[in-house]
C-alpha cells in the first residue's frame, strides 16, 4: 500500500512536463550546486552563475578559489538545483533537480570557445571573469533529473528528454552569434513580436535574442529570460531563417486581430 502510493506520486512523463522541465533549465541565471566535499566526504552546496550549452547542457563559470571547483575535479558527481522562486509561497514555483557529472572544459578549445560565448551572452557581467586565469567553464553533463512544477507535479526525466539532438545541433551553433547580432541590430520590432506573443510578455521591455538552437530561442531583457520553443524542431541550419520569419508573421497577424 505504501509502495503503492509512493509510485503515484511520480506523475508520468509527458511533452507538457518535458516543455516546463527545458523551460526552467533554458531560463535560470543561477542556481545551487551541490558536491561532495573530498575533505570531509560530507556533501556541500552553493550558488553559482548558470547558462546552457547549445544542445541545453548547463554550463557553468567557477573560480578555483571556491570550495565547489576542487571538489567537482576530485569528484566530478553533483547535483544542480535551478528555478527562480517568484511571489508567495516559493515552494509553489517550479524548479528541477539535476543529476549531473562535471567536465571541466580545455582553455581555447572549440567546446570551450563555444561556452564562453554562450555563458556571456546569458550572463554579460561575467566578463569580469572569464580572463582570470583561475576560472574555468564546466560543462555539467545531465544524467537524469526530477521536475517539481507544484503541487501534485512531480515528474522523473532522463538525459534524452531535456538535452537536444538533431542533425542541425552544431550547423546553427557555429552560425548562431551572426544571427543572434544580425537579429538584436535589425530586427528588434520582430523579437519585441516573439515576447508579446510567444512569451505572453506585456510591458514595455527591450527584448534581445541571447541563445538559438534547434528546438527554440532564448529571449532576455535584463534579469528576465524566457524561453520560446519553435513549432517543430530544426533538422537542418537553412530552416532557421524561415521558422524566425514565420514566427514574426504569425506574431503580427493574432496582435493585429
Amino acid at each position: 500500500m505504501t509502495q503503492e502510493k509512493k509510485k503515484d506520486v511520480i506523475q508520468e512523463t509527458t511533452p507538457d512536463a518535458i516543455t516546463l522541465g527545458k523551460s526552467v533549465l533554458r531560463t535560470a541565471r543561477y542556481g545551487a550546486i551541490a558536491v561532495i566535499d573530498p575533505r570531509t566526504g560530507a556533501p556541500l552546496a552553493s550558488r553559482v552563475g548558470v547558462a546552457n550549452d547549445s544542445d541545453g547542457t548547463p554550463l557553468i563559470l567557477v573560480s578555483m578559489l571556491a570550495a565547489h571547483t576542487p571538489a567537482l575535479l576530485a569528484d566530478p558527481r553533483c547535483s544542480l538545483l535551478l528555478g527562480a522562486p517568484g511571489k508567495g509561497d516559493p515552494l509553489a514555483h517550479p524548479r528541477i533537480s539535476i543529476a549531473c557529472r562535471a567536465r571541466k572544459l580545455e582553455r581555447g578549445s572549440p567546446e570551450q570557445v563555444r561556452a564562453q560565448r554562450r555563458y556571456l551572452n546569458r550572463n554579460p557581467k561575467a566578463e569580469l571573469y572569464v580572463g582570470l586565469g583561475d576560472f574555468s567553464f564546466f560543462r555539467l553533463e545531465i544524467e537524469g533529473a526530477s521536475l517539481n512544477g507544484g503541487f501534485g507535479k512531480a515528474y522523473n526525466f532522463s538525459r534524452t528528454d531535456l538535452v537536444v539532438e538533431s542533425p542541425a545541433l552544431d550547423a546553427i551553433a557555429e552560425s548562431e552569434q551572426s544571427s543572434i547580432d544580425h537579429m538584436n541590430a535589425d530586427h528588434r520590432d520582430a523579437i519585441a513580436v516573439y515576447a508579446r506573443h510567444f512569451a505572453n510578455m506585456r510591458g514595455d521591455h527591450d527584448w534581445t535574442i541571447t541563445g538559438l538552437d534547434p528546438e527554440g530561442m532564448d529571449i532576455a531583457s535584463g534579469d528576465m529570460i524566457k524561453r520560446i520553443f519553435f513549432p517543430q524542431k530544426l533538422t537542418q541550419a537553412t530552416e532557421l531563417r524561415k521558422i524566425l520569419v514565420e514566427m514574426a508573421k504569425t506574431g503580427r497577424e493574432a496582435l493585429q486581430a
